[in-house]
């Protein structure tokens, strides 16, 4: 099976030089890593968790756009949240970005995200 690597600019580069990639295709689908709330070209996560939120799906958007997909390909995502209390901030947001047929999701809570991060998205979408 190939696999092609996705990298843009629009989008954060791997947290501090990590081996891996923003997102690979393999097959019909794409694969994204987990984005933070880091603005492109940041050095740090600032915002709530609804700007952070907005900030992750936008570098999301961003990297399924340079594969050839878009947030309405979606198919399955995994939501990382340091404390749940901000699931309904971070639902209403991402409920805006994920069109009238969201796709499955998981969400946690875990201990902690790298830079202070409040939440972490990853997915899976279709091309």
């Amino acid at each position: 099976m190939d696999k092609t690597v996705i990298r843009t600019e629009a989008a954060p580069a791997p947290f501090q030089g990590a081996p891996y990639s923003q997102a690979i295709v393999a097959g019909d689908f794409v694969f994204v890593a987990g984005q933070l709330g880091l603005a492109p070209g940041a050095t740090e996560i600032s915002g709530d968790i609804a700007a952070q939120t907005g900030q992750a799906l936008a570098n999301l958007s961003a990297i399924l756009e340079a594969a050839g997909s878009s947030l309405e390909n979606l198919v399955k995502t995994s939501v990382f949240l340091v404390d749940l209390a901000d699931f309904q901030a971070m639902n209403e947001v991402y409920a805006s970005r994920v069109g009238d047929r969201p796709p499955a999701r998981s969400t946690f809570q875990v201990a902690k995200l790298p830079s202070g991060a409040l939440v972490e998205i990853e997915a899976i979408a279709h091309l």
